[in-house]
């Protein structure tokens, strides 16, 4: 089983406002990104919460979710990492890390990521668009003691790092890998990103 991680613990300072439960798709942020893994392969996902977590909580009641509360949120993501990596279940074979604030995440690539993991003798799979790695991030269960007590001052990157004959790179054709969320214009490209995606949609409809 491969279970996900999604951190959503971060305070939103650059975006001035509370980044997750922002308008998307018909619902917030953060319910779509944990609907697009409720689409996918993934076995569990636990959402690592924060600053106004109990608002994060209330937004995904009724999801099959489990939402775990990081108290030491502030000293960075590796501590939603370390904190859900704390509350996963013995029996995951490995774990996708996802970002609360990327939006252009999609079922069918968590799906090419799990795919990859199990087709290839690799215990990392990061996604790659045109040579610039990205997220999400799978890898093994055997790096969990080593996430745990390592890489304090850089994060998953010492994990890619420390193991480079370790990660399988997966090459995606689009962008949505780079794309994250943290100031008020990198919302308004999301939003025209799925405008754009819709209106296709309909033209080929």
């Amino acid at each position: 089983m491969i279970c996900a991680i999604v951190l959503a613990a971060g305070e939103s300072r650059r975006m001035g406002a509370q980044k997750l439960l922002l308008p998307y798709a018909g619902k917030t942020v953060i319910s779509h990104i944990v609907d697009q893994l409720l689409d996918s392969a993934i076995g569990g996902i636990y959402v690592i919460a924060g600053h106004e977590g109990a608002r994060i909580a209330e937004e995904l009641s009724g999801r099959p979710v489990c939402v775990v509360s990081n108290p030491d949120y502030r000293t960075g993501m590796l501590s939603s990492v370390r904190c859900g990596l704390r509350a996963l279940p013995r029996q995951c074979e490995a774990i996708l890390v996802a970002l609360g604030d990327q939006p252009g995440i999609s079922p069918e690539l968590v799906d090419q990521m799990i795919h990859s993991f199990n087709r290839v003798d690799k215990g990392i799979v990061v996604p790659c668009f045109r040579g610039k790695r990205g997220h999400p991030i799978v890898f093994s269960e055997r790096f969990r003691n080593e996430i745990t007590t390592q890489y304090d001052n850089v994060g998953l990157r010492g994990l890619l790092q420390a193991h480079p004959e370790d990660v399988f790179e997966l090459n995606v054709s689009a962008p949505a890998a780079l794309s994250d969320m943290d100031y008020p214009e990198d919302y308004r490209r999301e939003l025209s990103l799925l405008e754009n995606s819709n209106r296709a949609k309909h033209k080929h409809a």
